[in-house]
């Protein structure tokens, strides 16, 4: 067996190639609810090896439920462009803020992501429909950011 690739067939057409979707544009209050939610998941990881520390609960049950909590707020993250996704945000700030039963530092830092959620939440739909407002304004203007063509780059 040889380790060189077969030469191209001249007669063959080039494969053309694939085009890529264009990226979703995201709106500014998934932008910002992603960026909360990133950064509790930081938070509950390291609020799951503090509170295992204190040996409080047995570790499994510690090392369980931040593990669990873990990923529903990477599963938010993913779904959070939807109106249930940000209910489910929602949902999880308030199962966050329930950590205080265990641990009241727990409380204490989910309360502070509460409100970075609530700011988010807020600020993020006051810029989206600051931006449709825009765009209903502007028509004639594109979608796009980047008024360069194919052929300019070229």
């Amino acid at each position: 067996m040889s380790d060189t690739l077969p030469a191209p067939d001249p007669q063959q057409e080039p494969a053309e190639p694939r085009s890529r979707r264009p990226k979703r544009e995201r709106s500014a209050t998934e932008s910002l609810l992603n960026v909360t939610l990133g950064m509790e998941a930081f938070v509950i990881i390291f609020g799951t090896l503090a509170i295992n520390g204190l040996g409080v609960l047995p570790s499994w049950q510690v090392i369980a439920g931040g593990a669990a909590l873990f990923v529903l707020t990477l599963v938010t993250m993913r779904v959070v462009r939807y109106s249930w996704g940000v209910w489910l945000g929602h949902g999880l700030q308030v199962l966050l803020l329930a950590t205080g039963f265990i641990e009241v530092l727990a409380a204490v830092s989910a309360a502070i992501f509460v409100g970075f959620w609530i700011f988010c939440f807020v600020r993020g739909r006051q810029l989206d429909a600051a931006k449709a407002a825009y765009r209903a304004a502007h028509p004639d203007l594109s979608t796009s950011t980047d008024t360069s063509t194919d052929q300019e780059r070229s």
